[in-house]
Order: structure tokens, then C-alpha cells, then sequence
């Protein structure tokens, strides 16, 4: 299907939104080359079939540029939105909320119904629990779907503390006071050249106010559904993976953990591993 000018005029609007929001919160030494954090189409008018591709938490659609190349290799037309707060700065994540984030995803989806007749909805880490929360809050908008190390358990205990210090910092704001907050933490990033190098405590409030929300609604996911984790994932434990694919009522749902001791797995050699089984589910589904 070829591009219409409304779907054209609304990839505008998002490349328009980042440009702006890049300007306005650019960081010296912090934000990235604009390639980075720029949304993006890969379409094949021939194609009916689309993947809305989303990104995880501090990254940016270039984080999913493997993939949504693999993807586009095997017939699909790929979106692979930008979140809000993201290809930016940390500062600006810090204010975000994560409805912000599902927002910029529902955009997405609206830009590929555009030029699809049947969607499969993807994402890694955060963006695995966000294409959870698409087909959990749009049933019937999305032919299958793939949550890759969708972040359910933490493993780092501090993660356990984001929300009572995300209070404190809230509250001395609230009285004016800079001294005694801690609104960041370091992040030991798998792609520094893509990912923010410091973690905005508010960013795990919101992944964990995310989850809360996906985990209540995992039991409705009836689509085909592969779920996929790293075995020796440091950062999201890989007994997410499993509780994730245990709640799906799904009659077609596939799991899947690859033997590998880095969060990141859809970037390198191992990502050849994770696309394999990305096709034989897209295969089994038609």
C-alpha cells in the first residue's frame, strides 16, 4: 500500500515533534546525534503486513535499527516510534510520565494502520511491556505479538527504592529546596552510544506504575504472543519472562530464553539468535 498524504503528513508531525523537543531539551556532552533519536518508517509499499517496533527505556529508535532492518528484510513494512523524553536528554525523561510514552506509541500505530492491513505489535525491554500494553488496551487492533525482556522483576535491589525517593525528591521541590535529591542513578549502558548514561529515578516509578497496569491485564492477551528473555539477564530478571508467558491465555504463545550475560539482545551476533526466533513465530502466525 503506498503512502497517503494524511499518513505522510502524520509521519511529519512526529519527526516535526522530535526536532522540537531535541532543540528544547539538547544537553551538551549528554544528548545524542539526532540520527539517533529520529522515528522512523521502512516501508515496503508491496507489503500489507507492518510491525509497530518499540524502543526501551533511556534508548531510542535506533536501539531497534537491527531489527527493524531484519524485518523490513523479510517483507514487513516497520514504524519504530520515539517515546517521549527519549533521543533527547535524561533531563527530559525525568518529567515524563509513562502515559507520555504510550501516547507516542498510540501515535505510531495510527501512522502504520495507515499503510497495513495486519500489525504485529514488538519491543524490547520497555518497549516489550508497552507492545504488552497495546494488545492488552487494543484487543483486536494487532494480528500477534512480541515482548522481548519486558522489564516485570528488577535485579538490582535499589530498584525497590524509586518510588520513596522519587517522593523525597517531589517533595523538597515542592518547598524549593536543590540540596539532598538523588533524581539520578548511573546506567551502566549496553549501547552508550545510544542510551542516556544516567537513569532518571521518575523512569523506574513509571516502568514499574507501567507493569503494574500490564500484569493486570496479561490474563485478556489472546493473540499469538512470543515472549522472549536472556537467561543471564543482569538488569531484568528472566523470571519475568516466565510469569509473563504463564499469565497469557493466549492458545498460541511461544517462550523463549537465549543463553546470553547482557540485558541488550536484539544488537550484535547474539541478535542473529533472537531474529530466528522472531521469524519462526511471524511464520507460524501465517
Amino acid at each position: 500500500m503506498s503512502l497517503s498524504s494524511h499518513c505522510q503528513q502524520l509521519i511529519e508531525q512526529e519527526e516535526m515533534r522530535f526536532e522540537k523537543e531535541y532543540q528544547a531539551h539538547f544537553l551538551q556532552d549528554e544528548s545524542k546525534p539526532k540520527n539517533i533519536g529520529r522515528p522512523y518508517l521502512l516501508h515496503r509499499p508491496e507489503s500489507k503486513r507492518g510491525v509497530l517496533l518499540v524502543h526501551g527505556l533511556m534508548a531510542a529508535p535506533e536501539e531497534v535499527r537491527e531489527w527493524a532492518d531484519y524485518l523490513f528484510s523479510i517483507g514487513y513494512t516497520v514504524y519504530a516510534p520515539r517515546m517521549a523524553g527519549h533521543g533527547t536528554s535524561a533531563v527530559d525523561l525525568s518529567q515524563r510520565e509513562m502515559t507520555e510514552w504510550v501516547a507516542s506509541v498510540d501515535r505510531g500505530h495510527e501512522i502504520l494502520k495507515h499503510c497495513c492491513e495486519s500489525i504485529v505489535v514488538a519491543g524490547f525491554s520497555t518497549g516489550g511491556a508497552i507492545a504488552l500494553q497495546q494488545a492488552i488496551a487494543k484487543p483486536k487492533a494487532f494480528d500477534g505479538l512480541i515482548s522481548i525482556s519486558a522489564p516485570l522483576k528488577f535485579t538490582k535491589f535499589s530498584a525497590h527504592f524509586a518510588e520513596p525517593v522519587n517522593n523525597w525528591n517531589r517533595t523538597l521541590n515542592a518547598l524549593g529546596i536543590s540540596r539532598g535529591k538523588k533524581e539520578f542513578v548511573t546506567n551502566h549502558a549496553d549501547n552508550p552510544h545510544i542510551n542516556y548514561l544516567r537513569c532518571p529515578v521518575n523512569g523506574i516509578v513509571q516502568i514499574k506504575k507501567l507493569m503494574k497496569g500490564v500484569v493486570q491485564g496479561l490474563s485478556t492477551i489472546s493473540i499469538p504472543t512470543l515472549i522472549v528473555h536472556g537467561s543471564n539477564d543482569p538488569k531484568v530478571h528472566v523470571q519475568s519472562g516466565r510469569d509473563i508467558f504463564k499469565r497469557i491465555t493466549s492458545e498460541s504463545k511461544f517462550h523463549k530464553e537465549i543463553d546470553f550475560h547482557l540485558h541488550g539482545i536484539i544488537r550484535g551476533d547474539i541478535a542473529k539468535e533472537v531474529f530466528g526466533e522472531v521469524d519462526s513465530f511471524l511464520q507460524k502466525m501465517h
